[in-house]
């Protein structure tokens, strides 16, 4: 038997080699959807089994005066037993939890098999019911995980969203958000914009081009922070008129709002001319990128202060599509947000009054 040409084996081994690959790459697909199913039936018997263990508890407690004051020692004998049977994960702790899961969550076919008991145990914290609804449903419709669903409820910022919608007392009603299809760009801009994930100090000064770099090196979780439908378009962005070229330094769109975002960073003090430049920007924008079909340009001057007064004395005061932010580069406390949203409730309740006053 002869040996088979060197070449003709050579041309077998590449062809085979170039066909592996989308091979494994289809064999990978596979798994990893054969074992994101198990994952996400398995929370979802997980959650369905907490709740029914929590609301065996509560309708056991609710038998009569007699069950009621077991108290504490219920869940504890119930923990031994549970454990030791079944093992970790019906400590006295977490069976707690599970009361108050099917407490805030009665309705059973309203619980999202998206989500998983540590999204519902996050869930917990929230105090509003409209916010847990909101949190609920954002959560599932954008895919959250349970560490961006976790700083988002640190960050306020379902009460940022409603501060930015209307600031005159939205926060206390707790009034349930609007649908993104009616939404204006006002509703969109949060005030501060919180940029902790940006690892940056706080201390010392900032450059504007180190700023920009590094939300362009989280870019993911700088679109989650600025809302729903943005998609990054362009950074440093060249726009021209007859005799001077300017560069934006970041520039969007949202497909909800249906309109370009223009976005110009400020690490020091928000000044007049800064809001005359994005002014401008955003007129020169409408003229020349602006087409058929979308809305009118919106700007953001993204700053590490502003002065109220310099806000209050500008366009920016009753403009629809020029706005001035603040960022915060350290995760502030829940009280210290809470104030600083307060305080811009009760500056525009008093600019509004004054309003009504001069009419």
């Amino acid at each position: 038997m002869t040996d088979q040409d060197p070449k003709k084996q050579l041309a077998k081994e590449s062809a085979f080699a170039a066909d592996i690959p989308p091979l494994l790459n289809a064999l990978r697909d596979v798994i990893a959807q054969a074992r994101q199913k198990v994952l996400r039936a398995a929370d979802t018997a997980q959650v369905q089994t907490y709740w029914q263990i929590g609301r065996h508890i509560v309708e056991f407690e609710q038998g009569g005066a007699a069950r009621a004051a077991y108290g504490k020692s219920l869940l504890t004998a119930l923990s031994e037993t549970l454990t030791r049977e079944f093992g970790k994960g019906f400590d006295a702790s977490n069976l707690r939890y599970m009361r108050l899961f099917y407490q805030a969550f009665p309705i059973r076919d309203a619980l999202r098999h998206e989500l998983s008991w540590t999204h519902y145990r996050l869930l917990l914290r929230v105090d509003s019911p409209d916010a847990v609804k909101w949190y609920l449903r954002e959560a599932s419709e954008q895919n959250w995980s349970t560490r961006v669903l976790e700083r988002q409820i640190g960050s306020l910022y379902y009460e940022r969203l409603l501060s930015s919608k209307d600031k005159t007392g939205m926060l206390a009603e707790g009034a349930a958000l609007e649908p993104a299809s009616s939404q204006t760009a006002r509703d969109f801009v949060r005030d501060p914009v919180l940029l902790e994930f940006l690892g940056l100090p706080e201390t010392g000064r900032l450059l504007e081009e180190e700023l920009e770099s590094a939300l362009m090196d989280k870019l993911q979780q700088f679109l989650l922070e600025l809302g729903k439908g943005f998609a990054f378009v362009a950074r440093q962005q060249r726009i021209s008129t007859e005799t001077q070229d300017f560069y934006i330094d970041l520039v969007f769109y949202n497909y909800l709002l249906k309109c370009f975002v223009l976005v110009d960073l400020k690490t020091g003090h928000l000044s007049h001319q800064d809001i005359g430049q994005m002014d401008m920007y955003v007129r020169l924008y409408d003229d020349l990128r602006r087409g058929e079909g979308n809305n009118p340009t919106v700007g953001i001057l993204l700053c590490g202060s502003k002065d109220r007064s310099v806000v209050r004395y500008s366009v920016l005061n009753d403009s629809e599509h020029l706005f001035a932010t603040k960022y915060r580069l350290v995760l502030p406390s829940e009280e210290e947000l809470r104030l600083e949203l307060e305080r811009d409730c009760e500056d525009l309740k008093i600019r509004r009054d004054s309003e009504a006053e001069k009419e």
